[in-house]
């Protein structure tokens, strides 16, 4: 069962030790939060005692062996899963009445598209319908629609449907439909892991570029080491199931993130340690 929590100040681990938070800087703060899945006879453990706190416009990881949670921790956050225990707030409200007032942008695995709409249809589809449903409609401009498509390379794709773009074009649809809504928290669930390498890289920067440009809070689910050290402002190790957090690494790099930061020593200090934390609780 979930409940508000209700103190002005809350510690967050931020990966170097407990710090005070004001409340009103969280986005997400979930305490003791557990989840057991019952199917037949099998009783699956799939999160155990998690604490996590994620600050409004930061950018955070989830990282882990398969089947370790993730995905059902962000989940939770989203108003899509009701914990078995533990005490869940996001944006000041409840999880399912976060996600009734539009707290949420949500990009999947796989696009989604709608077959029948062009790109620009795609894009704006789910913006049109929660403006159609709020007076106070939090869906960006058509102006600045227009500037995210123009931003992720596809101006000249307009009027093109779904089956005349790659996966990675796709996948471009998708992120921009996901920051379209205007939505504060935006929730991704390995979003680039059917892409090739190449593409990959490059959808990593375009999402850092819209993110930056929109001060979205992100809750990012990834396998990917190197993406995770390159995207996050903190990246949260999960332990295999019953999935529980293992180590929270703050990222030290500046930003803006760009290319080259690979290269740095502290980026792969950085991949060193996360891989570490892996192997260590896998």
């Amino acid at each position: 069962m979930t409940s508000h929590i209700m103190d002005d100040t809350v510690n967050m681990n931020d990966g170097a030790g407990s710090v005070t938070v004001p409340r009103a800087d969280l986005h997400v703060s979930m305490r003791g939060v557990h989840k057991v899945f019952r199917r037949r006879r099998q009783v699956v453990e799939a999160l155990r005692s998690v604490d996590l706190d994620v600050q409004r416009g930061e950018f955070v990881s989830l990282l882990g062996p398969s089947g370790c949670g993730k995905s059902t921790l962000l989940r939770v956050i989203g108003g899509l899963v009701e914990p078995d225990g533990g005490v869940v707030e996001v944006a000041g409200q409840l999880p399912t009445i976060a996600r009734k007032t539009k707290q949420y942008g949500l990009v999947p695995q796989t696009p989604a598209l709608m077959p029948w709409a062009t790109v620009e249809r795609n894009v704006r589809f789910l913006s049109s319908l929660d403006a159609g449903r709020r007076s106070d409609a939090a869906s960006l401009s058509d102006r600045d629609i227009d500037d995210l498509i123009d931003t992720v390379g596809l101006a000249g794709f307009r009027t093109s449907y779904p089956h005349e773009l790659s996966g990675g074009m796709q996948q471009r649809v998708s992120l921009v439909r996901g920051f379209a809504l205007g939505a504060p928290i935006l929730l991704m669930d390995e979003p680039f892991a059917a892409l090739d390498e190449i593409t990959r890289a490059e959808m990593r920067y375009l999402l850092l570029d819209l993110w930056q440009r929109t001060g979205t809070t992100v809750v990012f689910v990834t396998h990917s080491i190197t993406e995770a050290v390159i995207l996050s402002d903190r990246v949260v190790v999960m332990a295999a199931r019953p999935g529980r957090i293992a180590a929270v690494e703050p990222i030290s790099l500046g930003r803006p993130r760009l290319p080259e930061m690979e290269d740095a020593p502290e980026f792969h200090e950085h991949v060193r340690v996360l891989r570490d934390h892996l192997q260590d609780h896998s």
